[in-house]
């Protein structure tokens, strides 16, 4: 059982709580996700199954979109609707001024996570030293906002659309729209809707995955050809790529997998230097 399975986590579960469950329910200690939704965020949550737990890291790394609620008018102290409230203001904000500001937060953009994030300082998250009393401020990161788009404005709630690179906070982004409209804004519902290749088509539920258990694993290869580019190797090379080994180059940009002549995966392989290296091999030695 190697694989992904594509869950739609509900509200009020922890990421890590969806991996405790599904390694219940799949009968297997090796099961990780890539990416964490917060506890109020539903959506897709990619979880890699045995040998699919190698994929992780590089899924990690792709492109989400949500859709997301924005209210404008107060800022609370993990800037969604979790936190405690900070402040109140008045809210009058014409529609020009709200879609500039838009388009400001939209492109390559640099970002302050928010404090009670999951990055490390030092080692240690975050949320878990500002739990401890500490006031913390992290740096800035450069992050690629594709589309903000305003779906529907409900008075002081904004409906929007995110797509956005890795490492993008929403929370974030709510908080620096409030801030440049001058009234302040938290999130109050997130919805992650695509993680890279994989939405909420293809997501089940944990209901659904306990009825189906293994059968809503996507097997390692299907879900390798639909995550990344595919090269395709003969039986000599297939042998070389078992044993770790580089092959030539193809001038192919990002991580590819890599499958035998009889059509298993093999590998992950990326460019380097004119040659092509393995960055995860499945194949037995």
């Amino acid at each position: 059982m190697d694989g992904l399975v594509v869950v739609d986590k509900p509200s009020g579960w922890t990421s890590h709580d969806v991996v405790a469950k599904s390694r219940r329910l799949l009968g297997t200690r090796r099961v990780g996700h890539a990416g964490t939704l917060d506890p109020m965020a539903t959506g897709v949550l990619v979880l890699g199954v045995g040998r699919g737990t190698r994929l992780l890291g590089h899924l990690a790394l792709t492109a989400k979109v949500y859709s997301a609620t924005i209210r404008l008018g107060r800022t609370t102290t993990t800037d969604d609707a979790e936190g405690e409230p900070v402040e109140d203001r008045p809210v009058d904000v014409d529609p020009g001024e709200l879609a500039a500001r838009m388009a400001e937060l939209t492109g390559e953009i640099e970002q302050v996570p928010s404090s009670v994030s999951a990055v490390k300082v030092n080692g240690v998250r975050a949320y878990a030293r500002v739990r401890a009393g500490e006031d913390v401020v992290l740096a800035p990161r450069r992050v690629t906002v594709s589309r903000f788009e305003l779906l529907a404005n409900r008075g002081t709630d904004l409906d929007v659309l995110v797509a956005c690179s890795s490492g993008t906070y929403i929370r974030a982004l709510a908080r620096d729209l409030g801030a440049a409209l001058g009234c302040g804004a938290h999130l109050t519902s997130l919805r992650r809707s695509e993680v890279g290749p994989f939405g909420l088509s293809v997501a089940v539920g944990l209901d659904e995955l306990a009825e189906r258990g293994g059968e809503a694993v996507v097997p390692l290869g299907s879900a390798v050809a639909a995550a990344f580019p595919r090269r395709d190797v003969d039986a000599d090379q297939a042998r070389d790529v078992a044993h770790g080994r580089w092959l030539p180059a193809l001038g192919q940009a990002g991580p590819y997998g890599v499958f035998g002549p009889a059509g298993e995966v093999l590998a992950l392989f990326e460019e380097q230097g004119g040659r092509a290296r393995p960055t995860v091999v499945f194949a037995p030695a």
